[in-house]
């Protein structure tokens, strides 16, 4: 069964877990400790961590492991904020950053600091210059993740990192989709990674601060990891994710190159196998393994559940696959459209006869999601004379509405309207999606009675 979900977490390498039970054997003392066994382990210790200090491109001793990479997030900017606060309490951050960025953002706001959201443009990239406007005289610090974790779009890091140098704000980059790749460029304060989305095991994080960068670890003191990480070490696991790494990077030249025409394939073939579909994300500045398409008139949770049933697991940011009903943050701030979102992130190794054979299995899984739900075979055409109508969608989740306003687009004329009344949250992305991909015209929106009236115009 293809696993095409990388990008949530890769499949275990073959060295991660071959390092993994030879450490269980020689890395289970306390590296803290000085007698035979307490050495032995303080050595596979030091040389795991200079091995990834290596790959990252900074110094052994400016890295520590975390527990986890959101861990090494909420410790990394709850550090710099803290050590910066006589600068002041301001926070700048882009509006994809991954939700473990976003949620250290919402808790420094708790708290009485403020901060500011970055748009991106519609393929999700920070323009240069954004984050320059965006600093202030109390910027404490400023955020960027290297590539986007939901599209695959990569950020102009050295030159943000260049804009806050230049005001002296340290920037931290979330590093955890692309350090596989390849190291991360640019003058950076801090950055952050995770050893499960290279292939490591779960479990271990890193967390690397420039020397010469502010920083007040919080909470309890300890002695562990320069007092940056509490708790005892999963060494075994440490070492297996940097032996992971090494072995990851020693490919990965070869197999960005093979995984980026497979992601082409798709990339080139999904919009004229699936009618009203649409790629999204950056489609050259992107990692190489990931592809994004959303479908129109499509449940995103159901269309993952037959594609599971067809042997593929895929992922998603539609709203529908979330149990809060909301859209996706990311696909959001992009505005492109939520409903039917497929995320294809390839693991090392996928091949040809993979790839090709979920795109054969890809158009009939989209048209009969469509056809359970009564979505329109084809684009409505007809010459209505009715020169307003209103569907009232209440009650009704994504892509219902959106179904509705296709149904009868084409019983206006030329000039005249639909407002659709729906109050649910992702109307208010995949409705004026719809009208970009649809060629129509959106009006907006005003409060309802009960929701929101969401008015489109029908141009052709």
């Amino acid at each position: 069964m293809p696993y095409f979900d990388a990008a949530s977490s890769a499949p275990l390498h073959p060295v991660a877990r071959q390092a993994l039970l030879a450490s269980l054997d020689e890395g289970w003392a306390d590296p803290a400790r000085l007698y035979r066994e307490g050495r032995r382990a303080r050595m596979l210790l030091d040389a795991a961590r200079e091995t990834v200090a290596d790959a990252v491109g900074c110094r052994p001793d400016e890295l520590v492991f975390t527990s986890s990479g959101t861990r090494a997030v909420h410790s990394g900017i709850s550090g710099a904020l803290a050590a910066r606060r006589r600068v002041g309490r301001h926070l700048v951050v882009s509006a994809v950053e991954h939700s473990s960025v976003l949620h250290s953002a919402a808790a420094h706001e708790e708290q009485g600091g403020t901060s500011t959201e970055v748009e991106v443009d519609r393929a999700g990239r920070v323009a240069p210059g954004a984050y320059a406007r965006a600093l202030r005289d109390d910027t404490a610090l400023a955020c960027l993740q290297s590539a986007n974790h939901e599209v695959g779009t990569e950020q102009p890091v050295a030159e943000i990192a260049q804009e806050c140098r230049a005001v002296g704000v340290p920037l931290l980059v979330d590093a955890a989709q692309s350090l596989g790749w390849g190291r991360v460029e640019g003058d950076w304060s801090l950055l952050t990674a995770s050893a499960h989305k290279w292939g490591g095991p779960a479990g271990v994080g890193l967390l690397v601060v420039r020397k010469g960068v502010r920083f007040a670890a919080q909470g309890p003191a300890d002695e562990r990891e320069s007092g940056r990480a509490a708790g005892f070490e999963n060494l075994p696991a440490i070492v297996a994710a940097a032996a992971s790494l090494r072995a990851v990077r020693a490919e990965a030249a070869d197999e960005a190159a093979r995984l980026r025409a497979l992601v082409d394939r798709i990339r080139t073939r999904v919009p004229g196998l699936v009618p009203d579909a649409e790629v999204v994300g950056d489609p050259v500045r992107r990692l190489p393994h990931l592809v994004t398409f959303s479908c129109l008139y499509v449940d995103g949770e159901t269309l993952l559940h037959e594609l599971d049933r067809a042997g593929f697991s895929v992922s998603s940011g539609s709203s529908c696959t979330s149990s809060t009903l909301t859209p996706s943050h990311v696909l959001r701030a992009m505005g492109v459209l939520s409903e039917g979102n497929v995320r294809v992130s390839l693991p090392l190794g996928t091949t040809e006869e993979d790839v090709d054979r979920f795109l054969e299995v890809l158009p009939g899984t989209v048209a009969g999601v469509r056809e359970q739900l009564g979505a329109p075979p084809v684009a409505a055409s007809g010459t209505g004379e009715t020169p307003s109508l209103v569907v009232d969608s209440l009650g009704k989740r994504c892509p219902i509405p959106v179904i509705e306003l296709a149904k009868v687009i084409g019983d206006v004329p030329v000039g005249g309207t639909v407002t659709v009344l729906s109050d649910d949250e992702a109307a208010r992305l995949d409705i004026p999606a719809w009208c970009v991909m649809r060629g129509q015209e959106y009006v907006g929106e005003r409060a309802a009675e009960r929701g929101v009236a969401y008015v489109v115009r029908r141009v052709g």
